[in-house]
């Protein structure tokens, strides 16, 4: 990923999914997981796809559903990658791989800690997204421990991010991008332009070197 990869998940309105196009995040999100505020139906979510500039990703998330769910839904909507938000093996993503959908795998950062070994430089060898335990839910996690051991690869930061602490935490964590849903809403599921705009901004901002 050249540059920070910046995505705006848990859109469902054209207006904010427009925001976030142009304010130049290089990834929407549309939640299919059941038991959301932001789920949406696939075919919502593929009005909305038609929209969506190539050089932007569009990225379906899902959490613990049976695969043929998942790819059903994914080419029903006409998302490009899948995300994973639940219990989901490796395996799965090999079998989206070969079905032509890009993946992401999201992970607490416990649940991460405790793969063994093996599995943990496996999942290195992908786009993974480390998350507080409940996701969605605006909820920040101890970052500390990523500062003396982060991921070999790259890797995608969330859990609690909003336009004020964005800039901060990528310019001490160093990630390779950051994910937001209810740090760019104005209530629970409900987008707002000016923040998503406003968290752009703040992810990309330079450091304040001044004391």
């Amino acid at each position: 990923m050249d540059g920070l990869y910046v995505k705006i998940c848990g859109l469902s309105a054209p207006e904010t999914l427009a925001a976030a196009v142009d304010a130049g995040a290089n990834a929407v999100g549309f939640v299919f997981a059941p038991g959301s505020p932001r789920t949406v139906a696939p075919e919502l979510a593929k009005a909305l796809v038609a929209n969506v500039p190539a050089r932007v990703e569009t990225v379906g998330v899902f959490r613990n559903q049976p695969l043929e769910t998942v790819i059903d839904m994914a080419r029903r909507s006409g998302v490009g990658t899948v995300q994973f938000h639940g219990d989901e093996p490796y395996s799965d993503v090999e079998a989206l791989h070969a079905e032509g959908f890009k993946s992401l795998r999201a992970f607490s950062l416990e649940g991460y800690r405790a793969l063994a070994e093996s599995e943990r430089v496996r999942w290195e060898l992908e786009r993974i997204l480390l998350d507080a335990i409940e996701p969605g839910a605006g909820l920040t996690f101890d970052t500390s421990e990523l500062l003396a051991s982060p991921p070999t690869g790259p890797w995608i930061l969330a859990g609690g991010l909003n336009p004020v602490n964005v800039g901060g935490l990528v310019h001490r964590l160093a990630p390779a991008g950051v994910d937001v849903s209810s740090g760019v809403e104005s209530s629970r599921g409900t987008k707002d332009v000016g923040l998503i705009r406003e968290f752009v901004a703040a992810a990309r901002s330079e450091p304040n070197t001044h004391v």
